[in-house]
């Protein structure tokens, strides 16, 4: 019996200056698709609501016609979403999910730290993915020039293209390129005029137990990799790989931005507890800030069935147990992407988890979450 998990889904929403985010929040709030969404702005005047979406408007809310809520970001981020979390309480506003908006030059880590790291927070909400928006039509000297900007497209769970239509299928196919060489894993839909599906914009993360197999492929990068899934393999989907025991594949190209690089790594049979233990504990020890991202399905020897992780530099959400687990595959998926790290050392960092010392290995229990600023094992 899988719980359900009862935390507030949050969409964290950002993207370069002038992307278009005012415009997909007003096409996010003006239908009922989305449901009943709070949505925190760094300020009011920094985004232009529509004036006929607004039914009511004080100095911290404004009440829209459509039933969602926007509210400017107070001191900090903890403090807004706790003022949230009271007021629905007391029965003042009520709301099904969050969106938060950055501002165009804002890095996106931060806000998942809070996430993941206030007590109090974390009980109430879970982040439910990172979508970035690029302008076709200037993101690739935004690039150039602004490192937040990559920041943005390397931690993204989706990126949402803007002003398509103002560039060329050769500009646009550079562009994508790039991105791909940044952020391979990250799902990419076009926008037209500030339109996208209401529902590609939820549901990106796959840290949630009954995640399906195709969701926890596609948040891999890894859904036109695989075959398709046999439907009475259950929640496993992968298609059993018999051939190497590893494979490493590092997302590296000729455009990719030499800032950035990303690498992923499967090893077919479980991984000993204690040399998962001692590859986190390396890398972040000498590697944490410039780990943007990392993520992945781990099988553990010892252990019945796999768990779901995700870490940005060394924080990292609680990691989600699949108990409900069927399938025969034991390979183990892990995507990293960092920041000023060779391929070379992406490279020899992921192949750490190929060892397989000789003796018996108990595996840890599983802890509510994974450590943070300690660096201990999670599983």
């Amino acid at each position: 019996m899988i719980s359900e998990d009862k935390r507030v889904p949050v969409t964290l929403l950002t993207g370069f200056l002038g992307s278009g985010k005012t415009t997909l929040l007003n096409h996010l709030i003006r239908g009922p698709e989305a449901g009943r969404v709070a949505v925190i702005m760094n300020e009011f005047g920094d985004v232009g609501l529509d004036h006929d979406l607004i039914e009511e408007a004080t100095e911290e809310t404004v009440l829209l016609k459509s039933g969602c809520l926007c509210c400017a970001i107070l001191s900090d981020l903890a403090k807004t979403l706790t003022a949230l979390l009271a007021k629905r309480a007391a029965g003042k506003v009520n709301f099904d999910r969050v969106v938060i908006e950055t501002s165009g030059i804002a890095d996106p880590g931060p806000i998942v730290h809070t996430l993941a790291t206030d007590y109090q927070i974390a009980q109430a909400f879970r982040l439910d993915g990172v979508v970035t928006l690029a302008d076709a039509a200037t993101g690739m000297k935004t690039l150039d020039q602004q490192f937040e900007a990559v920041h943005q497209v390397a931690m993204a769970d989706m990126l949402i293209l803007s002003k398509t239509d103002l560039v060329t299928r050769f500009e646009l196919s550079r562009f994508e390129t790039r991105l791909e060489g940044l952020n391979a894993s990250a799902r990419r839909i076009h926008a037209h005029h500030g339109h996208v599906p209401v529902g590609a914009l939820f549901g990106l993360s796959a840290m949630r137990e009954g995640v399906s197999s195709s969701d926890l492929d596609t948040w891999l990068g890894m859904a036109q990799e695989l075959a398709k899934p046999d439907p009475l393999a259950g929640l496993s989907g992968f298609a059993v790989q018999p051939a190497a025991p590893a494979t490493f594949s590092p997302s590296i190209s000729a455009t990719h931005d030499h800032r950035i690089n990303s690498a992923s790594i499967e090893v077919a049979e479980p991984i000993p507890a204690d040399v998962f233990d001692f590859w986190l504990d390396t890398l972040i020890a000498l590697k944490g800030p410039n780990i943007l991202r990392m993520k992945g399905i781990l099988h553990v020897e010892g252990l019945q069935y796999p768990f779901v992780f995700h870490g940005v530099q060394h924080i990292f959400d609680a990691p989600v147990p699949l108990k409900n687990w069927s399938g025969e595959d034991t390979t183990s998926r892990v995507v990293v992407i960092a920041r000023g790290m060779e391929e070379a050392e992406l490279e020899a960092s992921l192949k750490m988890l190929l060892m397989h010392p000789k003796g018996d290995v108990a595996p840890k229990d599983l802890p509510g979450g994974m450590m943070v600023e300690t660096i201990e094992m999670p599983f």
